[in-house]
């Protein structure tokens, strides 16, 4: 007998063809996530199992709540696939069981295996009957679900299911450039989109003096917690305080929110491209804000070519919110610092522009040298999950 953990893929076991590359992704970040602890992992393509002393089994299973790609683990016991071994498995799990009704389920794959799933789940039933008192089988709602799968050269019992997060492996999309703001919306925007296989950078857009160092130390906070699903995140820090000031003075103040966002779109084509990166990610939620009316966002999107995904455009801000508690951004995003987004707020900002007034307004504005200065001044801060000291470097 021998205690283990069973990986189940769920949305990875429909890519068919693909199925192995996905796997093999998986292997790698699960591998990666465990490096310093003492494991062994076997796979296939239907399930993955991981093996552990028992001294760092609630470490890996802490770990496994981070890697996205998993869609549910269990502690199983793990035998030969013989029918009294299984059954005196079965005997000892029921032991440290606390259940009134009870349902066993066989999965069989092997087909060497003498019973049928249905045969054998019902002759484990009875041996559960005669090992404990006043306990009955209830195969609708039971109390306690005995799982036994039977494979050809092993056979698992468990009585547990853990949710994982689902998903596909981080980095199996490529790589994106997130817009990070100190706000609620784009840490949860990153989140989901790792969640869909893309691997984040990150991009912050610095206003310095009219935004602080503690709200850049914030974003960083932020960068650090979605480095807990995918390891290091390297935070682009953009230098925007002279566009800033440039619109704020040449520009339209109804419409400074809309060229600045302008602007903020054609620095990050440019990033996307000097990193090879795949996508433009951020936090527009939409009707949220004037700058996030579908009228704004077709005007402030005609600068780029490159895609731009919003994972929270649907959301509303509660489900938002929510899901910023449960991977624990909010209580960081509350901070009140602000960044360079809210720093020039108009009092009326327009929520239905025209790309030929972005257009009249950006002619007076000398933007083109200010956005190869910006780019050039662009340097990156390699934050890690844990809290250290980051590395810093241009570009």
């Amino acid at each position: 007998m021998e205690k283990v953990i069973l990986i189940k893929y769920g949305e990875l076991t429909t890519k068919k063809k693909n199925r192995s590359y996905f796997v093999k992704a998986l292997l790698d970040r699960i591998s990666s996530q465990l490096k310093n602890l003492n494991v062994q992992i076997q796979r296939d393509l239907s399930r993955m199992l991981i093996r552990v002393d028992e001294e760092h089994f609630s470490q890996v299973l802490e770990k496994l709540q981070t890697i996205f790609g998993i869609h549910a683990y269990n502690i199983a016991y793990k035998v030969l696939p013989i029918e009294e071994e299984i059954t005196e498995m079965v005997k000892e799990v029921i032991k440290s069981e606390d259940f009134d009704t009870f349902k066993v389920e066989v999965k069989r794959s092997n087909k060497a295996f003498p019973l049928t799933s249905q045969e054998f789940a019902k002759v484990l039933g009875g041996v559960v009957l005669k090992n404990s008192e006043n306990k009955r089988v209830d195969v609708h709602h039971p109390t306690l679900t005995i799982h036994v799968e039977i494979r050809d050269k092993e056979a698992f019992i468990y009585t547990n299911s853990y949710k994982g997060l689902g998903g596909y492996p981080t980095g199996v999309q490529g790589t994106g450039l997130l817009m990070l703001s100190g706000g609620i919306d784009s840490p949860v925007a990153g989140y989901l989109a790792q969640k869909r296989g893309i691997k984040l950078e990150a991009v912050y857009f610095e206003a310095l003096p009219h935004t602080s160092l503690e709200a850049r130390e914030k974003v960083i906070s932020l960068a650090r917690v979605l480095a807990k699903y995918q390891g290091d995140v390297k935070l682009h820090v953009v230098p925007f305080t002279k566009i800033q000031e440039e619109i704020y003075k040449n520009g339209k103040p109804d419409y400074t929110i809309t060229i600045m966002r302008r602007m903020m779109y054609r620095i990050m084509e440019r990033l996307c491209k000097k990193q090879k990166a795949k996508c433009i990610i951020n936090g527009e939620s939409i009707g949220q804000v004037a700058s996030q009316t579908l009228s704004s966002m077709k005007v402030i999107n005609a600068v780029t070519n490159f895609p731009v995904i919003r994972p929270v455009a649907c959301l509303d801000k509660l489900e938002i919110m929510d899901i910023a508690r449960d991977i624990g951004t909010y209580d960081i995003s509350i901070l009140p610092y602000e960044d360079c987004c809210t720093v020039f707020v108009p009092k009326h900002p327009v929520i239905n522009p025209t790309l030929d007034t972005c257009l009249a307004i950006e002619k007076n504005l000398n933007f083109e040298k200010l956005l190869d200065e910006v780019v050039e001044n662009t340097f990156v801060i390699k934050v890690g999950c844990e809290e250290q000291e980051e590395f810093k470097a241009f570009l």
